[in-house]
């Protein structure tokens, strides 16, 4: 009877002793990827912004087989393995600027961060949108053991498009509908209208318009900032501003920068993105000497004309003209006045200048320079320009002439006088 129990048992126990050939199998679920953005996942219109993503997986092991003779696994059915991320813009206007990225394995329970370089066009509506997310990998799907030391394991391929929640906030946007300059000249100050629309989704409160220089545009505010209260969004308003033109500048249009300062809805102090516009800037006023030389003799003292004109596009007010009498001339009245001149128009002066006896035979050019007043009553003062003066010989002088003839008179007298005392 007792041979008989231990003939069982030994049974028993050779079978336990059986190399397994059978699959083993978990009992567990595949990879879970979801995915977020750290922090904020709030963007504002206009910004370029590195947006770093959480990819985590969420597969865990619920339960496994474990008997002895069973071959330790080098993977886990829930770890995502070479996983490779690619941003897509979805129906959004929003530019992404990174390629796809490389992350590596993701074990279940655990997440990796990659960073996209993503910018929001200025024109972006606002609103919540989920950016599609491709992410590739590939997972433990099975692991069969041969024998006591061999392993065929089996992977699958997985391409997924995981949903990246992302919210547009809401903003002014500037748009300009009409940009009017009013004597903006070279070298002188004038107006600028703008007619300004909030092209953006968001209305502003306590709004404060303000303009500033472009770099070294030759276009420099005088008045930087005007008060419009309330600008809500689609809703346009008029603006003047008084701004000033460097002298060096030519005809053409050049850059000014604008903005917008406001209380948003939540109450917070923010600026819009800068709006750069072209502002409209005229030829300076410029003068020119369109008379001919004028000729003078050596010793004279004489009254020349000088006619200028108005060769700027902008009518000069006040304008009084004024030349530079050197060696050999002198001058008692070297200034004149011509009135308001348009452009294109002429005017006359005249100087009286004294030439030196000495004065050497040739053409001369005095300086001369215009003071006027512009349009909004400012003082300005013309380039140099050139009066040419033509010296000549000045031949017998009259006052010789003079002496010459009372000499040859009182010669004439003395000799009458002595020939009629002889006779």
């Amino acid at each position: 009877m007792n041979t008989r129990y231990i003939v069982i048992l030994a049974v028993i126990i050779s079978l336990f002793c059986i190399p397994v050939l059978a699959e083993v199998k978990y009992l567990t679920g595949d990879p879970d990827l979801v995915a977020s953005v750290a922090g904020s996942n709030e963007v504002t219109p206009g910004e370029e912004v590195a947006l770093k993503v959480n990819i985590e997986n969420r597969g865990l092991i619920e339960m496994k087989f474990a008997r002895s003779g069973i071959v330790e696994r080098d993977d886990l059915p829930s770890t995502a393995k070479m996983v490779k991320a690619t941003l897509l813009p979805g129906d959004t206007s929003i530019v992404i600027k990174s390629d796809p990225q490389v992350i590596g394995d993701i074990a279940g329970g655990s997440k990796a961060t990659v960073t996209f370089l993503v910018k929001v066009p200025s024109d972006a509506a606002a609103g919540s949108y989920n950016l599609p997310l491709q992410v590739n990998y590939l997972y433990l799907k099975n692991a069969e053991q041969y024998g006591q030391d061999a392993i065929s394991y089996t992977y699958r391929d997985m391409n997924k498009t995981l949903d990246l929640p992302i919210k547009i906030r809401q903003n002014v946007m500037l748009e300009a509908l009409s940009i009017q300059g009013e004597h903006l000249n070279a070298g002188t100050e004038g107006y600028l209208v703008l007619n300004i629309k909030n092209a953006g989704s968001e209305d502003a409160r306590d709004a404060i318009l303000k303009i500033s220089r472009n770099g070294n545009s030759p276009v420099v505010p005088t008045d930087s900032s005007l008060f419009m209260g309330e600008f809500p969004a689609g809703s346009s308003r008029e603006s003047r501003f008084k701004i000033a033109v460097s002298r060096d500048a030519e005809e053409g249009s050049y850059p000014l920068d604008i903005s917008c300062q406001y209380s948003n809805t939540e109450g917070d102090t923010v600026t819009s993105d800068i709006l750069t516009i072209g502002v409209p800037v005229g030829s300076k006023v410029e003068f020119s000497v369109t008379s001919p030389p004028s000729q003078v003799k050596a010793g004279e003292k004489v009254v020349i004309e000088v006619e200028y004109q108005n060769t700027g596009s902008a009518r000069a007010r006040q304008v009084q003209a004024r030349i530079s009498a050197v060696d050999p001339f002198t001058s008692s009245d070297d200034s004149a006045y011509l009135g308001d001149l348009a452009p294109g128009e002429k005017a006359l002066a005249r100087y009286k200048i004294n030439v030196d006896s000495g004065a050497t035979a040739k053409e001369y050019g005095l300086d001369s320079e215009i003071r006027y007043r512009d349009a909004l009553d400012n003082s300005a003062i013309s380039d140099t320009m050139k009066v040419q003066v033509r010296v000549v010989n000045g031949g017998i002088s009259p006052l010789l002439i003079a002496g010459i003839l009372i000499l040859v008179a009182c010669a004439a007298g003395a000799g009458y006088y002595f020939l009629k005392k002889r006779k």
